[in-house]
């Protein structure tokens, strides 16, 4: 009889005011107030300097024509939850460089570019936008996310954590 009536309550309406009403295990609603401030992006400084000779490789599959690495004294955690950084592409036997000002955001599997550098010049551009991770033609990025910067949903705690990571990499289970 104590479960028909169990059963009745909990298939009606919660009252989610009530700080009882979960104890059917399920947590509370979120609440959203007009005071709620939306997530917003800090400011993007200009690309910093980077150095050649300092890149840690970004592992890619066997068949890329392109070798990746990313500059460690580039690399920034911003308050806002991004990761930006300058990436450099090179072919394998050397000639053209360029380098990617980028920004990831690993809360959503985002990343944004904000400056592309080629013949000794940073270029910014006009209209950066986020895209997914997953939709993007490159995969560089994603690679980058995934061996160094992003520990799941969440940027990896420091800056040496990600440089660490990237030179003696721990496979997670994600």
């Amino acid at each position: 009889m104590c479960f028909g009536i169990l059963a009745g309550c909990a298939s009606g309406p919660h009252d989610t005011d009530n700080p009882d009403w979960a104890q059917a295990g399920s947590p509370p609603p979120p609440k959203r107030y007009g005071t709620d401030k939306e997530w917003e992006e800090t400011a993007v400084p200009p690309p910093p300097a980077f150095s050649e000779s300092k890149l840690l490789d970004i592992t890619m599959p066997p068949y890329m024509s392109l070798k990746f690495g990313v500059d460690p004294s580039t690399i920034a955690i911003t308050g806002d939850g991004i990761v930006r950084y300058v990436v450099v592409a090179h072919n394998r036997s050397g000639g053209a460089v360029n380098a990617f000002y980028e920004g990831v955001r690993c809360s959503t599997a985002e990343m944004k570019g904000y400056a592309r550098f080629n013949n000794g010049i940073w270029h910014e551009t006009p209209t950066p936008e986020w895209k997914r991770l997953n939709d993007m033609n490159s995969t560089y990025t994603k690679a980058l996310a995934v061996q160094g910067l992003c520990r799941g949903d969440a940027p990896r705690a420091s800056v040496g954590d990600m440089v660490q990571n990237m030179r003696n990499p721990v496979r997670e289970v994600q």
